[in-house]
């Protein structure tokens, strides 16, 4: 007996409900008969059972029966004399008790078979000379006792064991049924009702009422995806599971409801059901499965036994001829067998091809092949997978040969499986094949070929740490040569510095490799050299990265392959234009024309971001241009994500920020493998929901987890985030706070010298030391600025400079004059419109018409509208109306926009906000300073939440707030 407790029903049943409801107006217009069909496990039974349940309470007595499968099947024809002939109906009916006057004499001879009943039954007749005549009278007997009963639904299952007493009464009260009568039949089948002819659809008899009799026919399919997870939901008492397990359930047990229940039993803790299946390995097989499959493969014949043992082998949908090429029988054999197997439901039939009903069975088929038999079963799949027309499936027969026990075959066919799917730029599978080549135990010759090839061609895949991880042991085995050794340590130092979040790793790694590089290639040296030469704010200092860079150029002279000579010249380009050095477009225009479409991909978005940053607008569109071109014509999914990232940064750069959230968001969940891309998508979400939100602590985390995550960062995310959570702490009053929030980037920035990426930094950051006391640190900030862009080509970096000279005139005192200081902020502003950065030209307008207003000069208010008008062409809501109150901190009046829609009894997202950060504790000031509103602002939107939750204290605010 099975120890666990039975795992709960759903309250409803999943999927069927609709079919319930149709039935019971069916059963209340009698006579009537409902024929119920469907494979086994389909939940016939659960559906008859809440069936009655419901038809009990309207007042109609039910009676069920159920027959029973038996080894020795007794014939009504056959075996007169058979013991217990109508069990399942006796059983039923000996539980009523009909009333004596309305039966008929002949009902007298069921007293044998009914004792239960011997107090109500009239005598029994005198014994019959015929013992057929017999058997008729009893038949006759058991029909008036049923239509004795009056209003009562009969329901009789498994008709496909019933024996041959038991069909007789069904046939005869079928064709003439009581008028009161409500008959429920059920019977396995794999196919549709279909009542014409004896036996089909697994009733034993031709269902062939008179016409004024009710019919229903329904055939129960198994559970879609979606309502195997609402049943696994209601199993594990959770509110859903997510898609991936639905799907991968429905794959396990075929939605059949009684196979779900079965395997939940894994999962009946809702705190063991997985947040998600990805690598998740299969449930146990429940004994309870295994022992219905081993039960139905007891029946087969041999031949069909051994076809059965064929698909477990072969274990995809498989047609006639390779089921009997690995079963060993001819086709007729196999068709015999096969209809064999389909009349017990161990598999099922479809395309011409023929395959087990769920994922479970074809595992408790394959368990119950005799464990020396299946390498050769597995060989024989291999070699006739071999024979077949069209592309080889070389990953299906690797798997073979590997369970033959044939390992350098197998290796050998998943090789050549990756091969073909890195000539197909496919090369995500072409990584997981390699990968799977060297776990499967090659040759030291094979496994330094494929060590190789894998490095190569995972650079255009995203992959997972199981690459370095795989590359690093084959490096230390030893046994590679100075090429390849330093081929692949380059390669691997690549991966890591793109997509594993290694950054210095990275480089130290690559620079490892050039000394085995230079014994074989100076052009794979040259290569790396350039590769280590592209800076980064995580990385080395700028003079380390021009000294490599100036290595790489000294052997280019050297290098005769042309390939190699394009990719240190897209790397030279790409590492001149990051550093701003003016020479970089020269350096663009040396680039061949000659390049191979992933190269141009990668240069050309790295020159495209490059662009960006340093604000040359016009060649960023051009570089991001030509590389859409070039993903579009190569598919490769890191390319892909590299271009789709630069592209939106360009967009919130530019201000072009209408569907800019989506795009973010959707590329923050596709790319979380790769570090740089993935806070690159959580940094445009974070600035977004800041900007156009106003989401304080949710745009907060977005930020810290792109500053987490980043490996390298040329220039943006570090800088960027730091900016946003300064302008965050300034616009809440926090000015020494916003200074701690700069420290952070401005070490990486003074420690790399690369100061044409501060350009997102430096403006806050001066204006947060103004507003702390610390001009004097402001103004030296200013001019390490100043020093780090001389003789740089940023035209970004200059405008940000001008900036900070702007503000930096409110630490002049009187001797600045107002001239002087409007002209700086004038001049700052055209530069970002000249630039097509219409935030940071808001921002200066902003800033300058505060200072206008602080100094109670004229033209503040002009300015500052011209800020908001300015923010709310890109929809900066948060900026807005954090200007709004500038202006009524400084006695101006702002005018709201009419016709904005009521929320009723339910919190707008504003009243929301305000309620959360009470919640939290935190005074209406201090949410006024967080929220960028007003105090009075804040207190109407506490009080309003107090009345829509129906609450009398702030602190109450918690429980009820919901998520």
């Amino acid at each position: 007996m099975n120890a666990d407790p039975p795992i709960p029903l759903p309250a409803a049943l999943t999927g069927r409900s609709a079919l319930l409801d149709g039935l019971r107006p069916v059963l209340g217009r009698r006579p009537s008969v409902v024929v119920i069909t469907g494979e086994a496990g389909v939940g016939k039974s659960r559906l008859v059972r809440e069936l009655l349940t419901r038809t009990r309470s309207s007042g109609t007595p039910t009676l069920a029966a159920r027959c029973q499968e038996s080894d020795a099947p007794f014939p009504y024809a056959a075996l007169p004399d058979a013991p217990l002939p109508y069990a399942p109906l006796i059983e039923a009916l000996s539980r009523c008790r009909p009333r004596p006057e309305d039966l008929p004499p002949v009902t007298g001879a069921l007293r044998g078979l009914l004792p239960e009943l011997a107090d109500l039954l009239p005598p029994a007749p005198p014994p019959a000379d015929d013992p057929r005549a017999g058997q008729h009278r009893v038949l006759r007997a058991l029909c008036a006792l049923t239509a004795s009963l009056g209003k009562v639904v009969l329901a009789v299952e498994d008709l496909q064991w019933a024996d041959g007493s038991t069909v007789a009464f069904l046939r005869a009260i079928v064709s003439d049924p009581p008028p009161d009568l409500g008959l429920v039949l059920t019977a396995r089948s794999g196919a549709l009702p279909h009542t014409d002819t004896e036996g089909a659809a697994g009733l034993p008899f031709p269902l062939r009422p008179p016409a004024h009799v009710v019919v229903a026919e329904r055939h129960l399919a198994p559970l879609s995806v979606a309502e195997t997870g609402a049943m696994a939901a209601g199993l594990l008492g959770a509110r859903a599971v997510p898609e991936e397990f639905a799907d991968r359930l429905h794959r396990w047990t075929g939605g059949l409801p009684y196979v779900i229940e079965e395997v939940l039993r894994e999962w009946s803790d809702t705190t063991a059901c997985p947040a998600g299946t990805a690598g998740q390995p299969e449930p146990p097989l429940p004994a309870s499965v295994r022992r219905v499959v081993v039960e139905r493969l007891r029946h087969l014949p041999s031949d069909a036994r051994r076809v059965v043992a064929a698909a477990a082998v072969l274990g995809d949908p498989a047609p006639v001829h390779l089921l009997g090429a690995v079963a060993g029988l001819d086709e007729q054999e196999t068709r015999r067998a096969l209809a064999a197997a389909l009349k017990e439901g161990v598999v099922r039939a479809g395309d011409g091809t023929y395959a087990f009903p769920y994922g479970l069975a074809r595992r408790a088929a394959y368990e119950a092949v005799a464990e020396p038999e299946r390498p050769v079963l597995h060989l024989r799949a291999a070699r006739a997978l071999g024979r077949c027309t069209g592309p080889l499936p070389l990953v299906r027969v690797a798997e073979h040969y590997r369970c033959a026990g044939l390992r350098t075959q197998a290796v050998r066919c998943l090789e050549a499986a990756a091969d073909r799917a890195a000539r197909g730029g496919d090369a995500g599978t072409a990584t997981d094949r390699y990968l799977d080549a060297l776990r499967g135990g090659p040759s030291a010759v094979v496994r330094d070929r494929v060590a190789l090839k894998l490095a190569r061609v995972a650079l255009n895949a995203r992959t997972g740490p199981q690459v370095p991880a795989a590359l690093r042991e084959v490096l230390d085995q030893c046994s590679l040569g100075p090429g390849p050794s330093g081929e692949i340590r380059l390669l691997l130092g690549l991966l890591l510095r793109n997509q594993s979040g290694s950054g210095l790793e990275a480089l130290e790694e690559i620079a490892r490799a050039v000394p085995d590089l230079l014994a074989v290639s100076t052009g794979q040296a040259a290569r790396a050299l350039a590769i280590i030469a592209i800076p980064s704010l995580k990385g080395w200092p700028v003079g380390e990265h021009r000294r490599l860079l100036a290595e790489a150029e000294r052997l280019l002279p050297q290098v005769d392959e042309e390939d190699l000579r394009s990719a240190v010249l897209a790397n030279r380009a790409t590492a001149l234009a990051l550093m701003g050095d003016p020479s970089a477009w020269d350096a663009v225009a040396d680039l061949p024309e000659a390049i191979t479409v992933e190269a141009a991909a990668r240069v050309h978005a790295n020159l495209a971001g490059a662009a960006t940053a340093l604000g040359h607008p016009e060649r960023a569109r051009a570089f991001q241009d030509r590389a859409w071109q070039a993903v579009r014509t190569n598919q490769a999914p890191y390319l892909e994500a590299f271009v789709e990232t630069t592209d939106m940064l360009a967009a919130f750069t530019s201000g072009r920020w209408a569907g800019l959230m989506e795009r973010a968001e959707r590329a923050e969940e596709q790319y979380q493998d790769v570090p740089d891309f993935h806070a690159e998508a959580l940094l445009v979400c974070g600035l977004l929901r800041l900007h156009t939100k106003g989401q304080t602590d949710v745009a907060r985390r977005l930020l810290d987890r792109a500053v987490g995550t980043t490996a390298l960062d040329t220039g943006i995310v570090l800088t960027s985030a730091a900016a946003a959570v300064v302008r965050v702490h300034l616009a809440a009053d926090r000015p020494a706070q916003a200074v701690q929030a700069a420290e952070g980037a401005l070490h990486h920035v003074r420690r790399t010298g690369a100061w044409v990426w501060a350009t997102a930094l430096a403006p806050p950051a001066v204006q947060a030391l103004i507003r702390d006391g610390r001009g004097g640190e402001a103004n030296r900030l200013v001019a390490e600025l100043a020093d780090g862009i001389a003789r740089r080509d940023a035209p970004a970096a200059r405008a940000a400079l001008l900036t900070c000279r702007a503000l930096l005139t409110a630490t002049d005192g009187p001797q600045t004059g107002a001239g002087e200081s409007d002209a700086l902020y004038a001049a700052a502003a055209d530069a970002w419109a000249a630039l097509e950065r219409p935030y940071e030209a808001a921002y200066v307008r902003e800033a300058w018409g505060l200072r206008l207003l602080a100094a109670g000069a004229a033209g503040g208010h002009t300015v500052l509208h011209e800020a908001i008008a300015a923010y709310q062409d890109i929809d900066a809501v948060w900026d807005v109306l954090r200007c709004q109150r500038g202006l009524r901190e400084h006695g101006q009046v702002t005018v709201r926009r009419p016709g904005a829609l009521g929320y009723g009894d339910h919190l707008s997202p504003r009243e929301r906000a305000v309620a959360r950060l009470a919640s939290l504790g935190l005074s209406n000031r201090e949410i006024a300073r967080e929220l960028v509103l007003s105090h009075r602002t804040v207190e109407h939107h506490v009080a309003r939440a107090l009345r829509k939750l129906g609450l009398s204290s702030r602190t109450e605010i918690g429980s009820q707030l919901g998520p």
